[in-house]
């Protein structure tokens, strides 16, 4: 029998070009390549329609996002009543298949009767008022300030409706075993990505890399954390790259011989960018989820240093090194300078990623779990 599956998508998965939405896109595509049909749902806000989609899917929805202060004053959270849609309530009961809602963020419906006979499944992208709040200490402007502390608050207590899901799926043991002690019913299904096989190259590199949105507040507290306490104080070249820096970094990057910013760059030059490098920096202050910048670095790139909220409890910490403090990144800064990135490292990376972290493997997982129910 035909397999069919339901997704809906808090945005429009193409291009796949931050976090969740590449999980999102290469999920759609690999479940597509498995025989799976597709009914696609996803809001539209900022991004425009994309005919890629059509490639992977038996039909695409659209649905605007609504966006105002009036919904900031609802007792649910704002990522979630702001995709309130009673058109996609009306798309998702007619179609008798399972549905998967990304995301907290599209869960607006989960426990609503009209749904109360479908298997639904939600894809837990992060523990969302844990990444909320700690958006909140990164934050400087003090309206957004306020904004992330309100949501997180209200995300605490909206979680409940995860009770209501028929699996969960999560992207990190982490955050499986955080979930699953809640609610029972849920199963590490690792993130979606564009990797087939290690593309990491031999020998040495000539800078160090960080790379990653920087327009978002996690990603500019750890590159400013870097550039005060460590890149200040190496003499090796550093590259930073990533969408959309603010002034204040730009000016702050500018102050540094040894630091060069590339803003905006395309796929592939921040594919070279990391196949290049000689090591990629990858310290962060939130500890749910799991950073896809952590996985293009280990499929890709030579070697990755990374503080320990990076890869706790990932299954990748055999593939990093490990720097919690300035002193001991520099550290491990000019030791790994005098060593060439050889095979015996590329084979480790080969047993864990191409096995554990294998697209077609994890959508046969999901097809699984659509079967077995």
């Amino acid at each position: 029998m035909a397999i069919a599956i339901q997704i809906v998508a808090f945005n429009i998965p193409y291009p796949p070009d931050y976090g969740g939405i590449i999980d999102i896109f290469y999920k759609v595509k690999a479940l597509s390549e498995c025989g799976v049909s597709i009914y696609l749902h996803c809001f539209e806000y900022d991004r425009p329609r994309a005919a890629e989609l059509t490639k992977y899917c038996a039909k695409i929805y659209y649905y605007q996002r609504k966006k105002g202060l009036r919904y900031q004053l609802s007792s649910k959270p704002y990522i979630v009543i702001t995709r309130y849609n009673n058109q996609l309530l009306n798309n998702l009961s007619s179609n008798k298949a399972p549905i998967l809602f990304e995301g907290l963020h599209t869960c607006v419906f989960l426990d609503h009767p009209a749904l109360s006979g479908h298997l639904r499944l939600v894809r837990t992208h992060n523990i969302e008022h844990e990444y909320y709040l700690n958006l909140y200490k990164a934050e400087r402007n003090i309206f957004k300030k306020l904004f992330f502390r309100l949501e997180a608050f209200k995300l605490s207590r909206y979680e409940k409706i995860l009770g209501n899901a028929s699996d969960l799926l999560c992207i990190s043991p982490n955050d499986n075993f955080y979930f699953d002690r809640k609610y029972g019913h849920s199963h590490f299904i690792p993130a979606f990505h564009p990797f087939s096989e290690i593309k990491s190259e031999t020998g040495r590199g000539n800078y160090i890399l960080f790379h990653g949105n920087l327009s978002v507040s996690e990603n500019l507290q750890a590159v400013e954390f870097l550039i005060k306490n460590v890149f200040a104080n190496i003499s090796q070249n550093v590259i930073i790259a990533g969408k959309n820096p603010p002034e204040r970094l730009i000016q702050k990057i500018s102050q540094y011989p040894n630091i060069q910013l590339i803003s905006n760059p395309e796929n592939e030059q921040m594919e070279t960018l990391i196949q290049d490098a000689h090591l990629s920096m990858l310290p962060t202050f939130q500890d749910t989820g799991l950073k896809l910048k952590l996985l293009a670095s280990l499929f890709s790139g030579r070697f990755c240093i990374a503080n320990t909220p990076m890869i706790h409890k990932t299954g990748l910490e055999h593939l990093c090194h490990l720097a919690d403090t300035p002193k001991e990144m520099i550290s491990k800064i000019n030791e790994l300078f005098n060593q060439d990135f050889s095979s015996v490292e590329i084979d480790k990376r080969k047993i864990i990623l191409e096995d554990v972290f294998s697209n077609h493997r994890n959508a046969l997982k999901i097809i699984r779990l659509l079967e077995k129910k």
